[in-house]
């Protein structure tokens, strides 16, 4: 169970990153692409996505399966 992070590369292209990886997934023309396949990664492995804005501050984070902290109600 990997996080998994979507991040921009000074070029303007957008990865997928496991958490603790060292090695990108993939690298995805637009932060839409690179966050799809980020969720379908997580969904398989009952995870979290952590999307980063171009400034690679936190800007979304979802659950897949693993909410520590679920809704009430």
């Amino acid at each position: 169970m990997t996080n998994q992070h979507v991040t921009r590369n000074s070029d303007g292209t957008w990865n997928v990153l496991g958490a603790g990886n060292s090695k990108v997934t993939k690298i995805h023309q637009t932060q839409a692409e690179a966050r799809k396949h980020a969720i379908e990664i997580a969904k398989n492995q009952k995870s979290e996505v952590i999307v980063h804005g171009r400034d690679n501050k936190i800007r979304e984070r979802n659950s897949y399966g693993n909410d520590p902290n679920p809704p009430k109600g």
